[in-house]
């Protein structure tokens, strides 16, 4: 099934704030963190939900193993 394609915009309006959803973007491919505790309200120690984070990766703890716990439902358009 092909994953549908959403706006960086889209992904900024589900940011735990302006929408109850809380999806983040790492290379490409969007990822629901809505049910984790780790993504409460949006924020994630000093990361906000609601964008690509595939440039902040090298400053985490974690690698990008991270994601397989997350579904990912769907594309960042470029």
């Amino acid at each position: 099934m092909e994953l549908p394609i959403y706006t960086k915009q889209q992904l900024a309006l589900r940011n735990g704030q302006d929408k109850p959803q809380i999806w983040i973007a790492y290379k490409g491919v969007i990822y629901d963190v809505t049910d984790s505790r780790m993504w409460r309200n949006g924020k994630h120690y000093e990361h906000w939900a609601g964008q690509d984070l595939t440039d902040e990766l090298p400053d985490a703890p974690h690698t990008e193993m991270v994601f397989e716990k997350f579904t990912a439902i769907g594309k960042l358009s470029t």
